[in-house]
């Protein structure tokens, strides 16, 4: 049952799933994508999307692995957005991509109560989405592990804050002194910021501990993040 009343919360997920095309060809590209929403019609998704770069070759090159991916039925170009406020790169062109339902993740957040705060950020082989949502921490915890089962995805929980502002991070008491200090040091360097401005490995050898030890300290100081109230 939905809350009544009282305030959501906003959610990074940075999730990677399986037979999506934006993950693969941002995988063998070096450009990226910007989805603006996706809609069901005759039996597809139709994704909005700003395919970006730094060159126009490189956009170029984007635009033509989206083409040939066997994960897209077609795609058809809209406009350019060269040097566009908000818009990553130095190049950028609109794009519309039809393709498989079932291979995109959207309705398995959305049909859930992740609303889409920002545009969805394709980079890497990753996705990169920022959500509301109007339930208690608990919950969102519980419905981000269906979708990692239902969709066999791998999804982390990169920052949660208060919907208002999107500053107030939500209280660090429960962590641990070591899960804080690896976690505020993550804040400060802008590891949560898109893209990272640091790296994990970066992060471990400031604090000379491994890398697999720091994202430990992480992934359980995000879990107790999204503990109930």
């Amino acid at each position: 049952m939905a809350r009544e009343g009282g305030r959501g919360v906003r959610v990074c997920l940075d999730i990677w799933h399986p037979d999506c095309w934006t993950l693969q060809v941002t995988a063998e590209t070096s450009g990226g994508l910007l989805g603006h929403g996706v809609h069901e019609i005759d039996g597809l998704a139709n994704g909005r999307f700003t395919a970006y770069a730094d060159t126009t070759e490189e956009v170029d090159e984007l635009v033509a692995a989206v083409r040939a991916s066997d994960l897209t039925e077609s795609v058809w170009e809209t406009d350019e957005h060269d040097g566009d406020v908000g818009v990553p790169g130095s190049a950028a062109r609109g794009i519309v991509v039809r393709y498989d339902l079932r291979n995109s993740i959207n309705d398995a957040l959305v049909s859930r109560g992740f609303i889409p705060d920002e545009p969805v950020r394709m980079q890497g082989g990753r996705e990169r989405w920022t959500v509301l949502v109007h339930e208690t921490r608990q919950t969102v915890h519980e419905r981000l592990e269906e979708i990692r089962e239902e969709r066999n995805a791998d999804i982390d929980v990169e920052l949660i804050t208060a919907p208002e502002d999107g500053g107030g991070m939500f209280r660090t008491d429960a962590l641990s002194d070591r899960q804080r200090e690896v976690y505020e040091l993550a804040r400060r360097r802008d590891y949560y910021t898109w893209p990272r401005e640091v790296s994990a490995a970066s992060l471990a050898a400031e604090l000379d501990i491994s890398k697999a030890t720091l994202l430990e300290h992480l992934r359980k100081a995000e879990s107790k993040l999204l503990g109930d109230y």
